[in-house]
């Protein structure tokens, strides 16, 4: 190649081995920072389009980005994942994947409210309708609210912001009477904390942006499969992943079996509606989980120590943690996060919202943002930030008052978190407390 031109050399001169192989391979995950790739043979791009082999095209499928996923398959217990550019694409991508216009999902009522207006406002536009069941903790309440066009059953592991559970196991045990799918959001667990597959439930989706990348740095989602598939009822209730494909081509579910769920998500929905994640977003998540268990034993400890804290002070008026025997669902987190409560919980002040914008303003080591997850402790007002648009009958139902405030606790030093809430309870109480290491 030294004969040819300069604009020819510096995008085509690499360094080789006599083999012709790369001169060099990377112990960490290599970023494939690239739009597409090149095709060996030229029946290497027939092969790719007709039987998927190799890579083509980063929307398709990327090197970084299948590390990423077999790593989050093999942590959830699951047979395949899919990485996407967000939590809220990964949950779309998930119930696209599932639905069609004319069918029903069962959703608590206590999830991200991202999630509600999604199923509220924008799949109702697909003629896809929900309905919410307030009482998650009653297996009766879900039964009810299945309708023959019930296709999905969707909850979260621990919700926001009120830290409810589902009893996941009898979920999905009503879910296969009916022979439809348990979607749970794993998020606030992490699989470190509760692999939502291994009690029954079909697909997991999760924020990646949160506990698996861990530094706010990134957005990212996933959905994570069983792989188990109803065969029998997969005919009348899913029968897109039953139908042949063009020109007499075989099924998905006559292709994969039991992974028909999320082939039809990789094949038909994520690449048709693009979101695609970032190969660099997708190292950097593949590098956040490889510290994920270190950072959530971390945050739990913390998370419950500082709630033991505020469950103490006199300017506190409740605090919802399910590592609390005073939580509704103690009993049901003790049995199933047997590692650590979770990081992400609420408190209420004594007090309006005027309390809350004190103590918020009075936080040092606290940073306030929209986010959790992070190493970083944070804080926010939910009711007049992520919960605004709800009625005020909505918020209280949730959990959510003029005084309430979601905390996620970080890695850092607990005395520092303890000593930064205490002054901040001081300033907006009026009340002189003493600081408690």
């Amino acid at each position: 190649m030294s004969r040819r031109g300069f604009a020819t050399r510096q995008v085509h001169e690499h360094a080789r081995r006599d083999d012709g192989a790369p001169i060099a391979t990377s112990r960490a995950t290599p970023i494939y920072l690239t739009a597409g790739f090149e095709f060996g043979e030229y029946d290497d791009a027939a092969a790719h389009f007709g039987r998927g082999e190799g890579y083509a095209y980063t929307r398709i499928g990327n090197p970084t980005v299948d590390a990423v996923e077999h790593t989050l398959a093999a942590l959830e217990g699951g047979s395949q994942a899919l990485l996407l550019a967000s939590g809220q694409a990964a949950t779309t991508v998930a119930l696209l994947g599932l639905l069609e216009a004319g069918q029903h999902i069962v959703a608590s009522t206590h999830i991200y409210e991202g999630t509600r207006g999604l199923l509220r406002d924008n799949l109702t536009r697909l003629g896809i309708t929900s309905t919410f069941v307030d009482d998650i903790d009653q297996l009766d309440a879900w039964d009810a609210a299945i309708l023959p066009t019930t296709r999905v059953l969707f909850a979260e592991s621990i919700s926001n912001a009120s830290n409810r559970l589902v009893d996941i196991p009898a979920l999905a045990a009503l879910a296969r009477r009916h022979g439809i799918t348990l979607v749970i959001d794993n998020t606030f667990a992490t699989p470190y904390l509760l692999r939502p597959l291994e009690l029954g439930a079909d697909v997991v989706v999760h924020s990646a942006s949160k506990f698996l990348a861990g530094h706010g740095s990134v957005l990212g989602g996933a959905i994570v499969d069983s792989g188990r598939l109803d065969t029998d009822s997969a005919p009348r209730l899913y029968p897109h992943l039953v139908a042949p494909g063009r020109g007499g081509a075989p099924s998905i579910i006559d292709r994969v079996g039991g992974d028909a769920r999320i082939a039809y998500a990789r094949e038909a929905v994520a690449p048709r509606f693009g979101p695609t994640p970032s190969p660099l977003n997708a190292f950097l998540i593949g590098q956040g989980i490889e510290t994920l268990s270190l950072r959530v034993e971390r945050q739990s400890a913390n998370a419950l120590a500082v709630a033991q804290w505020l469950e103490g002070r006199p300017e506190v008026v409740s605090v919802d943690y399910i590592g609390l025997p005073s939580h509704r669902d103690h009993a049901l987190a003790a049995r199933d996060l047997t590692a650590g409560y979770g990081s992400v919980f609420s408190f209420t002040l004594r007090g309006d919202a005027e309390t809350a914008r004190r103590f918020v303003e009075a936080l040092e080591v606290f940073t306030h943002m929209t986010h959790l997850g992070d190493v970083r402790s944070l804080v926010l007002h939910p009711a007049s930030t992520s919960h605004a648009a709800l009625t005020e009958a909505e918020r209280a139902a949730l959990g959510v008052q003029a005084g309430t405030l979601r905390v996620s606790i970080g890695i850092e030093d607990v005395a520092d978190l303890l000593e930064d809430l205490a002054q901040a309870l001081t300033v907006a109480s009026d009340v002189s407390v003493a600081v408690v290491a």
